[in-house]
């Protein structure tokens, strides 16, 4: 086997928001990719507006910097478990991982998630703790911690012998030792190319090309991104493309691309352990192979984990329907679905029981929220059931997802939120209180507990904690759950919400709606302090009479109306409603509206 030493290969991953995108900001300044004077925004790798306004990475993304004449390829991947489908590829491309822990918070459960992921295909590591200006640092139990973690995924011997470095990525400072000084990220630079192996390939092999991630130009159609495992890719090239191991017919590579920083550049060649971009293969797919025509060889298909969790997308049937969207038929919808499917492996989309219905699977109610975030904003009207979890039957016996939740909170709140998991089936596994006020839980608890638990949970803990879910695998179906236990308000006729009603039905609940929204026959106006549903007249008008005083409706005390995020309506409607999703607005609604 030939060794490339002058390429590595290397995936950024660690659990949500502990500065992987920072960190990779930082190496990009520092390899000398931007001008002194050119304006960058900060988390560049974060292209997404959705990534930048949640402060997420959503989608795996691709980087190149040279040091000391070494290429190295990184890859920024999701740190949310809900995006998992694009960890599990991207993991294909790179021959080592790069995990980043926060000096204060440790391993959470999507770093178990990614690490583990990474040890089973092989893969060594480098330990970065970041964050260790935090001044409620712990820096040798978070290493502790995280020799922990290795063990328990059963890491091999040369997998726990990892470098560690320590880093400040907001100020791009990396160090071997937490109490040193440091003005770069050279000791980090010097760890990659030292502890990261450089790619292998086989001389004597024909052109194997792994494709992992797809792309898309208004240019040259769909680009296919991948890691080139043997030979090597000439522009104007003809490849055979395999799919699942069979011939699916021939095609002439159109462009080549390699990266640099953040850009693609043409290339004439690009040769074996290189990560590339190719155009002109139009009917590639995420876990094919390009080969040589006179010799094709597949790789491994790429296998991602099964959907736990499913919602029914449908077309806007409420009075308000066509009012702010443009998009609103069901053939729009299918197609906006089929095209999300190309590029998003763990999404998967079936025909609904109505032809107007489509039941849309993913991994979990952020990803769910992402794409119904994404369609809202291009145009789309929809109607949206309450998210279901996924069952299976093995041995005649119903089983469900079963997920580990951790929770960090004040210590006063433990009391309520252990009640709470508890009515909900979720079992207290571990309970670690560091001293510092905070105290970490670890929950076994059924997916369909944790449907609608966010927001009371935060209500629960006034904001103060911390919730994080991971799949751990399935358990015997846990019987009935406890969902919401108030009723709702729900509006009875055509209009817009008027004060003098809205001030009236204060007592009786939460309003939703603000004075002179429009409201319609069906739809949710707010959340009843009882168990039943009641029906309401939201824009009941003062009578007119003689003794009406001149601004004595400008008195009235109105309490600020809830408003509802995308996930926070998913969480809240029962089975009997829907949440109704504009480009502009978000209502909740009976399912039966006339």
């Amino acid at each position: 086997m030939n060794v490339r030493d002058d390429l590595r290969n290397l995936a950024i991953i660690a659990h949500v928001d502990h500065g992987k995108t920072t960190l990779a900001d930082a190496m990009l300044w520092q390899s000398g990719i931007f001008r002194e004077n050119e304006t960058v925004v900060e988390r560049v790798m974060d292209s997404m507006d959705l990534e930048r306004e949640k402060g997420i990475t959503i989608m795996a993304k691709n980087m190149a910097i040279t040091y000391k004449g070494v290429k190295i390829n990184i890859v920024d991947t999701p740190g949310h478990a809900d995006f998992g489908g694009e960890v599990e590829r991207t993991l294909n491309m790179v021959d080592g991982v790069l995990l980043l822990v926060d000096a204060t918070e440790g391993p959470l459960p999507q770093t178990r998630f990614v690490l583990g992921k990474a040890l089973e295909q092989g893969l060594p590591a480098i330990v970065v703790i970041n964050k260790i200006d935090r001044p409620d640092r712990r820096i040798q139990e978070v290493l502790n911690e995280v020799y922990d973690l290795f063990i328990d995924l059963d890491a091999t011997e040369e997998q726990l012998e990892f470098p560690v470095i320590y880093t400040n990525a907001k100020a791009g400072i990396a160090l071997t030792d937490p109490d040193d000084q440091g003005q770069d990220l050279v000791p980090l630079f010097e760890t990659i190319i030292a502890a990261i192996p450089a790619p292998t390939y086989d001389p004597e092999a024909p052109l194997q090309f792994l494709v992992t991630n797809l792309d898309y130009s208004d240019y040259v159609g769909l680009i296919a991104v991948g890691k080139i495992v043997n030979g090597a890719m000439r522009q104007g090239q003809e490849v055979v493309l395999m799919k699942k191991g069979e011939d699916a017919g021939k095609a002439h590579l159109s462009q080549i691309l390699s990266y640099d920083g953040l850009d693609r550049n043409p290339r004439e060649v690009i040769t074996a352990g290189d990560i590339a971009a190719v155009a002109g293969v139009p009917a590639a797919f995420i876990g094919d192979t390009l080969g040589d025509p006179e010799d094709p060889r597949a790789l491994p298909v790429i296998t991602v984990e099964e959907p736990t969790i499913s919602m029914m997308f449908s077309v806007n049937t409420s009075p308000m329907a066509g009012k702010e969207g443009r998009l609103l038929t069901s053939r729009h919808i299918k197609e906006r679905l089929d095209k999300e499917v190309l590029y998003n492996v763990s999404i998967r989309v079936e025909p609904g029981p109505t032809r107007e219905s489509f039941r849309v699977s993913a991994r979990g109610e952020l990803q769910l929220a992402v794409l119904i975030e994404m369609m809202r904003r291009e145009g789309f009207e929809l109607s949206l059931s309450k998210p279901k979890v996924l069952t299976q039957e093995v041995d005649g016996e119903t089983r469900e997802p079963l997920e580990l939740a951790v929770v960090d909170i004040p210590e006063e709140f433990v009391g309520i939120v252990t009640e709470k998991l508890s009515s909900r089936r979720g079992r207290l596994m571990k309970m670690v209180n560091h001293g510092s006020g905070r105290v970490r839980l670890e929950f076994e608890i059924p997916s369909r507990g944790l449907i609608g638990f966010r927001g009371q949970f935060l209500n629960d803990t006034r904001g103060t904690g911390l919730l994080n879910a991971l799949l751990v695998g399935t358990t015997p179906y846990a019987g009935e759950i406890v969902g919401r236990i108030n009723g709702v308000l729900v509006a009875d006729r055509p209009g817009r919400a008027v004060a003098y009603a809205i001030f009236h039905l204060q007592p009786r609940g939460t309003i939703f709606v603000k004075p002179n929204d429009p409201t319609y026959r069906g739809m949710i106006v707010g959340e009843n302090t009882r168990p039943d549903d009641m029906v309401v007249n939201i824009s009941k008008e003062k009578k007119l009479t003689n003794m009406r005083a001149s601004g004595s409706d400008e008195a009235l005390r109105l309490v600020p109306a809830r408003q509802f995020t995308l996930e926070q309506a998913m969480e809240f409607i029962n089975d009997d409603e829907l949440v109704e999703v504009t480009p502009q607005s978000i209502r909740l609604r009976k399912r039966m509206t006339s």
